[in-house]
């Protein structure tokens, strides 16, 4: 089974995303950091998600990560499908903060349960076909709004959503240009898909 290793975020500067990664979200390996100057403007085309068990450990993370300096797209909220808020890191990486649960059942923590990459394509139906010929496993599916694949039990899990629709959910304009500065280490790579999503080799280099 193919498995995420971790994801590579390409950032101006690596020592301060590190900071602010150990800081805010306490992040370790499944999170990697390259310094990079390569041109990218707008939504850059994904978002990176922490799930968490319950509400208070969505507002712990989210008031950890805008005291260590990142900037709230959504505050936390209740919605139909639980509680989360969204935040973009001082490197632009925006991240997403959740629980599927509406109450709280125990003290505030910051402990996450996995985090998820969500990639913003332009064709679910046709990308989830070419991650499938690249050896990955669909375990949901809902016609050609969103896809997720099993990725075992690597700290990375994967899932597709249109472009736009994940941008709305970001609270942020779809429109953007050049780079995504990510790379994604897997089994799997390496490999470019349909959106210029980078897939690495896990023994890739990173700075951290």
């Amino acid at each position: 089974m193919t498995s995420i290793d971790f994801v590579t975020l390409e950032v101006a500067d690596p020592a301060a995303a590190e900071r602010f990664y150990t800081t805010a979200f306490g992040l370790t390996g499944q999170i990697r950091l390259r310094a990079s100057e390569t041109p990218s403007t707008g939504f850059r085309g994904f978002t990176l998600s922490l799930v968490v068990a319950q509400p208070a450990d969505v507002d712990a993370l989210v008031d950890a990560a805008v005291e260590a300096g990142a900037t709230t797209l959504k505050p936390a909220a209740k919605s139909l499908w639980g509680y989360g808020g969204v935040v973009q890191a001082p490197d632009g990486t925006i991240w997403q903060v959740a629980s599927s649960s509406k109450k709280n059942t125990g003290p505030a923590t910051r402990d996450f349960q996995e985090i998820v990459l969500l990639l913003g394509v332009e064709d679910v139906k046709a990308s989830k076909q070419f991650y499938v010929d690249h050896g990955l496993v669909v375990s949901k599916s809902f016609g050609g709004k969103y896809c997720e694949f099993d990725t075992g039990t690597g700290p990375v899990k994967l899932a597709l959503y249109k472009r736009r629709g994940l941008a709305k959910v970001a609270g942020v304009s779809p429109e953007g240009t050049g780079s995504h500065r990510l790379a994604i280490a897997s089994s799997a790579g390496p490999f470019t898909d349909p959106d210029a999503f980078e897939w690495t080799t896990a023994d890739v280099n990173a700075e951290r």
